[in-house]
């Protein structure tokens, strides 16, 4: 989507209707960005696991190591935070289980980290108080730059030996960031930390889509005076335009084994949904439609595409074959509803629907077509999965500022990413990577 709210452009799902634009771009391979996100939270899920996350004993780090795995805990809204402090544990520490039961902690985290060299070892602990027992002790490896990825996929093992869902803290976002008249798009720990600025424009960036892989960022751009679909690997900063056909060239999504993508171009008229082989070539045509179809996502299975149309006289989501036919309308709540994204688990649909007069994001069960509405608005758009399913990344509107938000798919715990200054659109949550 672009960068235009909903309240501006009623149909904004038509974006790539822009007009024409003359830019400026510069790459900026891995550049850091100065406009760090910030991190509200609210709300707390049905289950919450006591635990205490003390700091991590030895070097400079040890503290900013527990900081790191209690903040990721407690934006999940699953974890009630016991206070360590002053427990001076470390790796090789006797843990007494019944005290630590006895704060209050089923569950206790601690470690130890030293340095050699340029070096840092750590290593770290998870014991169950209740059961009396060990559930995870891992020793990780790094510069002092990989420390907070360290810390992230400590909390990734504590969140999964846990609950028994992987953990999504080490994963990356991807947004486009407006400052001015200058557009950026980033990629950001899961946290919102760490951005790294890997395109800049003059003008709209829009519709960035993580490869399956997650080393690649399909996008479009208007550097040529009309849109067109670039794929840049994230680790060199390379790119090349994947399509730049006659018309406009949009909304690309990548299949899931990242050999193909869908892409909506408007070469033959009216903008129609097409597939693409990664490498550019072997481009066909999904079907045929008096109107316009946009928006494509691959299904979990790879074997479906499901996209916007307002071929029943306002715009709907739609299911077709990824090999043509028939296309069955998915959604029947309300009279507007675009933007869909399918879960992981290829049980959910998400995406934007507006309900008197508010755009709001709402979750559909692919099964029995039930429906909740999981954010109040008024301009929430370009809803994404998280890559375990169990949390939302979309953009809102928030006291007249625009923001990246998160919320669980129960639409309990919400978390708002706000950037220090400037405009944050079309949010994409980038998958596993290891």
């Amino acid at each position: 989507m672009t960068a235009v709210t909903p309240a501006k452009n009623a149909a904004h799902w038509r974006a790539w209707i822009l007009g024409l634009l003359v830019l400026t771009i510069s790459l900026v391979a891995a550049r850091p960005s100065q406009a760090q996100l910030r991190v509200d939270i609210s709300g707390v899920g049905a289950t919450q696991y006591p635990i205490a996350i003390a700091d991590f004993s030895g070097d400079a780090g040890g503290q900013t190591i527990g900081e790191v795995i209690r903040a990721d805990l407690t934006r999940s809204g699953q974890f009630r935070l016991i206070n360590a402090t002053g427990s001076n544990l470390n790796a090789e520490s006797s843990i007494a289980h019944e005290e630590w039961r006895g704060r209050g902690a089923d569950y206790l985290a601690y470690g130890s980290i030293s340095q050699s060299g340029g070096q840092y070892n750590v290593s770290y602990r998870l014991v169950d108080t209740v059961r009396k027992t060990q559930l995870d002790g891992v020793a990780f490896s790094g510069t002092e730059k990989e420390l907070r990825r360290i810390s992230h996929q400590i909390a990734d093992r504590i969140y999964e030996k846990i609950t028994g869902v992987r953990g999504v803290f080490s994963t990356r976002l991807a947004y486009v960031l407006q400052t001015g008249n200058t557009y950026e798009l980033q990629i950001a720990d899961a946290d919102g930390q760490n951005p790294q600025v890997m395109l800049r424009s003059k003008e709209s960036i829009i519709s960035p889509a993580w490869s399956p892989d997650g080393k690649r960022l399909a996008y479009v751009s208007f550097e040529t005076g009309k849109p067109v679909v670039y794929v840049q690997t994230l680790a060199t900063g390379q790119r090349v335009p994947l399509a730049n056909f006659k018309g406009n060239n949009s909304a690309p999504a990548w299949s899931p084994d990242g050999q193909n993508l869908a892409i909506v171009l408007s070469r033959d008229g009216i903008s129609q949904i097409y597939t693409i082989n990664a490498d550019g070539s072997g481009l066909r045509r999904v079907m045929r439609s008096p109107l316009i179809d946009t928006e494509p996502q691959y299904t979990a299975d790879g074997g479906s595409l499901v996209f916007t149309s307002d071929r029943g006289g306002s715009p709907h989501i739609y299911k077709v074959p990824v090999g043509g036919g028939d296309a069955q309308r998915i959604t029947f709540n309300g009279s507007y509803n675009i933007s869909p994204a399918i879960s992981p688990d290829g049980n959910s649909l998400v995406y934007v629907t507006r309900r008197n007069g508010a755009f709001r994001i709402a979750l559909q069960n692919m099964g029995t077509g039930s429906e909740q509405l999981l954010t109040a608005g008024p301009d929430d758009e370009s809803p994404s999965f998280a890559p375990n399913g169990m949390q939302i990344l979309y953009s809102s509107v928030q006291g007249g500022r625009s923001v990246l938000a998160v919320t669980s798919v129960d639409g309990r715990v919400r978390q708002t990413l706000s950037a220090l200054n400037g405009k944050v659109r079309e949010p994409t949550w980038g998958p596993f990577t290891n």
